[in-house]
């Protein structure tokens, strides 16, 4: 892929195993110029070296569940940049109890944190975008499987992650016209931080392993193929998709 010239954001990297540092390789061995951003003081230790290896040109605190930290992120790229190409939304939570538990018995507030910071946070992301967008550009986030069929153990990100899909199909439709593209990028069972909160997670890539018609399970770098993809010009026609990168699981009854 060719993304010389372009400027993204990514937001959601933990660590050098997480689903957003291997799209921002795969953005960066492109030739496109990032912005990253890192949830708190104690993730600003790991993010901090991958940002230099990424040659980053911006590295900034994000925790969408603290006012103005977003728009403060958007405000320096508005004043660094003046524009932005693409932007990757990958960051959900829900609080613990909630998520080990049924969604039946999940909490009010467990289930409102879960949609603020997984769902509506790509909404705020996509309205801060959208003005810096002025020659089209390219929002992606990362679902899962789960968000389509019950997945075991997914429990309450099932319905969230569903509503996340939804949010893709409606926001591609709303910014079509401004030469916006909207994508969920739905990989396969990945051993990342945010994954190893679910409850018997080990047995879900067993099954995705076993299942698959590949057999094989996905890697960061397989994400970041993709994503660099869809974030070129390459992709320019292709809007609203949810996008499986899963070795085939998705296809399996």
């Amino acid at each position: 892929m060719n993304l010389h010239g372009k400027k993204g954001l990514v937001v959601g990297i933990a660590n050098e195993h997480s689903i957003a540092y291997g799209c921002a390789r795969a953005f960066r061995a492109a030739g496109a110029e990032l912005a990253l951003t890192y949830l708190n003081e104690q993730a600003e230790a790991h993010v901090r070296p991958l940002a230099q290896a990424l040659d980053s040109a911006l590295l900034l605190p994000c925790d969408v569940r603290v006012a103005g930290q977003l728009e403060a992120v958007f405000a320096r790229l508005g004043a660094h940049w003046g524009k932005l190409d693409f932007l990757l939304h990958a960051i959900a939570y829900a609080p613990r109890d909630d998520l080990h538990g049924r969604l039946l018995d999940c909490s009010a507030e467990g289930f409102a944190l879960a949609m603020d910071v997984t769902c509506h946070s790509f909404l705020r992301m996509a309205r801060l975008a959208a003005p810096l967008m002025t020659d089209g550009g390219c929002l992606l986030t990362v679902s899962f499987y789960g968000a389509e069929k019950v997945v075991a153990h997914y429990n309450l990100m099932g319905p969230v992650k569903a509503a996340l899909e939804a949010s893709v199909r409606t926001l591609a439709a709303e910014l079509g016209a401004q030469g916006i593209r909207v994508h969920a990028l739905s990989p396969g069972p990945l051993k990342t931080r945010a994954a190893s909160g679910l409850d018997r997670f080990d047995e879900l890539l067993d099954l995705a392993r076993a299942r698959a018609p590949e057999h094989v399970l996905v890697s960061i770098d397989d994400v970041g193929a993709l994503a660099a993809f869809l974030v070129s010009d390459a992709a320019r026609r292709l809007t609203g998709n949810v996008e499986y990168i899963d070795a085939g699981y998705h296809v399996m009854g």
